[in-house]
């Protein structure tokens, strides 16, 4: 008698639990009867070969966001760069199967995936002509490598879309890796207990959710269930980034136009630069979201989680990411206090750790 995970309630506890096939929530559910029988706490053999697979990996950082279109897959591909660009080895798996986005953002479209002896070989950003991101170790593996084209719609199931992560958890030849990152897709779909469900051994104390959102209700409705997702399957939150937390544009690259329309951009600077010079310091600054009830910094606060920070809307770094690069020459680095922060609390916890050892060691 199998589980058919598929067909799980939508408040599943998980065909694992101790509660499976008891708990109140499994009333009316196809799997109860298995459940209750222990079918789905039947040791998955494939759990060992992720584990043998992911025992080069020292960090595991899931990037999650229970609303689409936050920009969870940019922040996932500058935080790659931006850790990459420290002299660490660093992956990105892309487990958005119906829409990948990080080939694009990595300048990585058209690349496809080998498969040697040791697995699936993951395809590596080298941008020479990028001085931001030459001599970097990034390796990512998307399901955007073996579409047989950029427009080809994947129209899968979830059986079928646990199928291929589970494939990427057991293929892959990652070899030794201080970071991956996992890009998913929004909400808390079959994708997301999988992940959670296969690389559960394998997650340590560094281990953990990254949590996107924006500063409007809308999207922190959703990041809300997000982070009570993760309070349930017990996956730790290392923090919740604010995106989008507004948009400041230097005054002389704003385009200025007249009550009709017309481009009053060149006269208007002009009378400033003849008058005020001092003015075209200045930035403009607009909430394009208003914060609702203190954005992603109160949720987060509330929630008992760290906030990792703001990122305002960069036009710089939207160019970046349609260019498949880290940043434009003279643009802002606005990912880079968050890479530092995570940086920064992996780091500490881990070196805490080891002085915690190193004393036992010498007390024994």
């Amino acid at each position: 008698m199998a589980v058919d995970e598929s067909a799980a309630n939508e408040s599943c506890v998980g065909p694992s639990s101790e509660g499976a096939g008891k708990a109140s929530s499994c009333e009316g559910c196809p799997n109860q009867q298995a459940c209750a029988a222990g079918a789905g706490r039947a040791v998955d053999p494939d759990l060992e070969v992720i584990a043998q697979r992911l025992a080069g990996v020292k960090r595991k950082l899931l990037v999650l966001s229970g609303k689409g279109g936050v920009g969870k897959s940019t922040m996932t591909a500058q935080l790659g760069f931006a850790l990459a660009a420290r002299g660490l080895r660093v992956g990105l798996l892309d487990v958005d199967i119906c829409g990948p986005s990080l080939p694009q953002m990595l300048g990585l479209r058209g690349q496809s995936v080998h498969r040697a002896a040791s697995g699936w070989s993951p395809v590596y950003v080298n941008h020479p002509d990028d001085a931001a991101a030459a001599d970097v170790e990034l390796g990512v593996m998307s399901v955007g490598f073996m579409t047989p084209s950029d427009d080809a719609a994947l129209i899968w199931r979830g059986p079928r879309k646990n199928g291929l992560i589970r494939q990427f958890l057991t293929d892959v030849d990652w070899g030794e890796l201080d970071y991956l990152l996992v890009d998913t897709p929004p909400g808390t779909s079959d994708e997301h207990i999988s992940l959670v469900q296969l690389l559960g051994a394998t997650l340590g104390p560094h281990d953990g959710a990254i949590v996107v959102s924006t500063p409007q209700e809308v999207a922190l409705l959703d990041v809300r269930k997000e982070l009570s997702f993760c309070a349930k399957t017990q996956l730790r939150v290392l923090g919740v980034v604010e995106n989008m937390s507004g948009l400041a544009v230097p005054l002389r690259s704003l385009t200025l136009r007249d009550a009709d329309g017309a481009d009053a951009t060149g006269p208007a600077l002009a009378l400033l630069a003849e008058r005020c010079p001092e003015l075209l310091e200045l930035s403009a600054h607009v909430d394009v979201f208003p914060a609702a009830r203190g954005g992603a910094e109160a949720m987060a606060a509330s929630f008992g989680v760290p906030f990792l920070g703001r990122v305002p809307i960069e036009p710089a770094l939207t160019r970046a990411c349609e260019a498949g690069r880290r940043s434009l020459p003279g643009s802002p680095d606005v990912v880079r206090p968050i890479a530092d922060r995570i940086l920064a609390s992996t780091e500490m916890e881990r070196e805490a750790e080891e002085a915690a050892a190193s004393m036992m060691d010498g007390s024994l």
